[in-house]
């Protein structure tokens, strides 16, 4: 059975993203985005792939920093090229890495960005301002300047901003990156419930926060989509061929010549999740297969493991 499911192509009724064959080259090298297609509607669609597969390149396109060298992007019927500012009225966006202005503070900052974002009315701004801090947990230190927040709050304060406005489409690019895991859950439950009136792209390492959040996992490896699956049907592909091998730390040459899927210590031990028709040790055991092991039985690729 092919691991690789058919990619939902655009303008199907109801998706409001739509990317159709999108290229983006970075001198004379690889495409950086090769021939990238898939629609979306309202929900969670997570991104995942390692260093490097396209997925900052992708969404920096869908949001309109980046022009596709060929192939288009759509969004409720706007180009991101053509109708600049109203396109970028109904987005939230948090980039991998951002800038803040150190000396001021938190309420001021938001308070402002919101005022560019075209929220005029005072009341309306200062409901929405403190709504949102308070949800990324930093209310009690909103007057406190950015110069002195961790890296954690530093990216809940770009999380807050991503979603002033209550925007249509939210992109944000490891959004999860330097939290605790309160924090975590926190800003996870805080875009599960944006879900209902926005398309949110969601790009991640964190292979259990689109299990636990998306409703579609789109699998990306040297610019390409190697897979469009729902979290929790498509690991299901893998039934009765992941098995986990446990090895003591120095006795690890003994998974050379398995095929690993992913390993990890626990306990002292090593435990690895490996690929095979049949019990690949004499000790190895069954277990029900996940997304990540769909995910890295993904990224071997699907010659590999039909």
């Amino acid at each position: 059975m092919p691991l690789i499911q058919p990619n939902r192509q655009p303008g199907i009724a109801g998706d409001l993203l739509q990317i159709d064959k999108v290229v983006k080259r970075f001198g004379r090298g690889r495409n950086a985005v090769d021939h990238i297609s898939f629609s979306a509607g309202l929900g969670v669609v997570g991104l995942l792939g390692p260093n490097g597969a396209g997925k900052s390149s992708l969404m920096r396109m869908l949001v309109g920093l980046m022009a596709p060298d060929s192939g288009g992007i759509g969004f409720d019927g706007m180009d991101p090229s053509a109708e600049e500012a109203c396109f970028k009225a109904c987005i939230g966006y948090l980039p991998q890495d951002f800038g803040l202005y150190p000396d001021v503070s938190a309420l001021a900052l938001l308070n402002h960005l919101a005022a560019l974002k075209g929220i005029a009315g005072r009341r309306e701004r200062t409901d929405q301002v403190e709504q949102l801090l308070r949800a990324v947990n930093l209310w009690e230190v909103r007057h406190q300047t950015l110069g002195g927040y961790s890296g954690g709050m530093r990216q809940r304060f770009g999380i807050a901003q991503a979603l002033l406005g209550r925007p249509r489409l939210i992109v944000v690019d490891e959004p999860t990156a330097g939290l605790d895991p309160e924090e975590r859950y926190r800003l996870l439950g805080l875009l599960a419930s944006r879900r209902h009136e926005a398309v949110i792209v969601l790009s991640t390492h964190l292979v259990q926060d689109v299990a636990e959040l998306c409703s579609r996992a789109l699998i990306l490896n040297d610019g390409r989509l190697l897979a469009d699956a729902h979290p929790t049907q498509a690991p299901m592909a893998l039934s009765g061929r992941v098995w986990r091998v446990e090895v003591e730390p120095e006795a690890v040459v003994q998974l050379a010549g398995l095929r690993v899927l992913h390993s990890r210590l626990a306990g002292g031990h090593v435990v690895a999740h490996c690929l095979a028709e049949v019990a690949p040790t004499t000790d190895a055991s069954l277990v029900t297969p996940s997304l990540e092991d769909f995910y890295f039985a993904t990224l071997l690729g699907a010659d590999h493991v039909a």
